[in-house]
């Protein structure tokens, strides 16, 4: 079982005193790397305890959530994201801990839509019923909802909150009529735990409209318990739903994205694999990550952050700002997941909670 942490939050830095001005070309990191993509973790609480990303044992009664003064606020957010996009972002997606817990969280997207940017979000669905249409009407392009099994012993089991799959179906339902489709639905797959269910998973998707995405388990942060045995290769996933219902490759949509897109030859659909351990695509990774405190990081399996909140609250202007997420990224050289292996992959790392998904 994972150790009791006392902290998972690294400290966090910007490098130098002061960033070299952004000439305005276009961003690259070391490995030539653009940044397209911004992940804002908009709250570090959930309502479910998925034990792969935020196990009881670790976040329970006595765990010290950031205090309200301590994230960023929607203008901070807001401010932060047009920075972003001026630096060449196309993409941004709000994510947690569980976003929809951040009180008046349609107001944040009504801020960032007019900014030009695609807007998704990725949730838990378990307050999708309520949220749906405020979402959509405030300006969300696209919704993704976690669900690792429509067993329900196994979803209570792996959410760990007793929480019931009906209404999770619920919400993706109430956000089909709110106008999202397609939802993108992702599947954490691990072996012994639901692995036995992929196919039956691809089955009820089928003909949906709406797209399942397989995510192989990962060593995101210090307290899931990660183990290789527990992987479940995104190839043997396409295996298996392969002989039941034959699949065919299909182009990517863009350069970096991280899921591999697979069709139904019979037209039903298409399904994804997410593979960062059996395949790496860091070659092409090109996000960037905004914590909920408001520090960046270059890399889902991060061990340092870089402070953002001290210069956005000590009076600095946009521009010194720019310079500085440029200044980060252009330093960038991360590419855990082509190096990882059993030893790297127990080194402390910054929570998925903290930083999103």
């Amino acid at each position: 079982m994972p150790q009791k942490v006392i902290s998972i939050r690294p400290q966090s830095r910007m490098p130098g005193t002061k960033a070299p001005r952004y000439d305005g070309s276009q961003l690259a990191d070391t490995r030539g790397r653009p940044m397209r993509d911004l992940r804002i973790s908009v709250t570090d609480r959930c309502n479910f305890r998925c034990t792969y990303c935020m196990p009881r044992e670790v976040f329970d009664a006595d765990y010290k959530f950031l205090p309200h003064e301590a994230i960023l606020s929607f203008e901070e957010i807001a401010r932060l994201a047009g920075i972003f996009i001026g630096l060449g972002v196309k993409k941004i997606r709000l994510t947690g801990g569980e976003p929809l817990l951040r009180k008046g969280l349609p107001d944040l997207v009504a801020m960032l839509a007019p900014l030009g940017a695609d807007l998704t979000l990725t949730t838990n669905g378990s307050t999708l019923v309520k949220h749906a249409q405020a979402l959509k009407d405030a300006g969300l392009d696209r919704l993704t909802v976690s669900l690792d099994s429509l067993d329900e012993a196994t979803f209570r089991a792996m959410n760990d909150a007793d929480f019931p799959v009906e209404k999770v179906l619920d919400g993706i339902a109430a956000a089909a009529d709110s106008g999202f489709s397609p939802v993108k639905i992702n599947m954490v797959v691990k072996r012994g735990v639901n692995d036995q269910q992929i196919v039956e998973a691809a089955r009820h998707w089928r003909d949906s409209g709406h797209i399942l995405r397989f995510i192989e388990f990962m060593d995101v942060g210090s307290t899931n318990g990660w183990r290789m045995d527990d992987v479940i290769p995104s190839a043997e996933v396409v295996r298996r739903i392969s002989e039941a219902f034959p699949l065919e490759p299909v182009e990517a949509n863009y350069a970096g994205e991280v899921a591999g897109r697979w069709r139904y030859k019979d037209g039903a659909g298409e399904i994804g694999v997410i593979s960062s351990v059996t395949q790496a695509f860091c070659a092409d990774c090109n996000r960037m990550r905004l914590s909920t405190e408001g520090s960046l990081y270059t890399c889902l399996f991060a061990q340092q952050g870089h402070d953002l909140k001290s210069l956005l609250r000590g009076g600095a202007d946009d521009d010194a700002i720019r310079d500085s997420i440029a200044a980060v990224w252009r330093l960038r050289d991360d590419r855990y997941s082509e190096l990882r292996t059993a030893e790297t992959a127990k080194k402390p790392k910054v929570e998925m909670s903290y930083i999103g998904g």
